[in-house]
């Protein structure tokens, strides 16, 4: 019989690269701060990432990542990362910011990345305004002019923005 080596552990800051190269594309964890700071559970797993005092995510049990408006505003300078985002109009922009969730009519561009349940910036003007979950894909929210597109989680609450 084989013996099996057990798995080599993964550090913190490599896992949050993988997570966040897998869920907006690859390349992306280059944009991540230098010196990130991780919180744990009880259970010992991450469950916040913080660039000094600023939370830049949680992870989520499943898997996902609850980004910050100002971690997009970081991840935004790569192209790919582009694509997981949702731009909306300049009529909608206060509402989001205020943590309104967008309709399908106020998008004006949607990435290709965007899916159902997806973590999903969205953008005004090139800048993060707020985050939220997609309700509709990407190709949803091209075809409709009715709807939730996007469920605001985290709006800049008509601040401005970090960069």
């Amino acid at each position: 019989m084989l013996a099996m080596a057990a798995p080599a552990s993964v550090n913190d800051e490599t896992k949050l690269a993988r997570t966040v190269d897998a869920l907006f594309g690859e390349g992306v964890s280059s944009y991540i701060p230098p010196n990130v700071r991780f919180t744990h559970s009880r259970t010992g797993r991450i469950r916040s990432a913080y660039s000094g005092d600023d939370l830049l995510c949680t992870l989520r049990i499943d898997g996902g990542l609850a980004i910050t408006p100002r971690f997009a505003q970081m991840l935004l300078a790569h192209r790919e990362f582009q694509e997981s985002c949702v731009e909306v109009s300049g009529e909608a922009a206060p509402f989001v910011r205020d943590g309104r969730s967008v309709f399908a009519r106020h998008v004006v561009r949607c990435g290709g990345h965007v899916g159902v349940s997806a973590e999903t910036p969205v953008t005004h003007e090139g800048l993060v305004i707020a985050v939220g979950r997609a309700v509709l894909s990407a190709g949803m929210m091209a075809g409709c002019d009715r709807g939730v597109a996007v469920r605001i989680r985290n709006g800049l609450k008509n601040s401005a923005p970090h960069t």
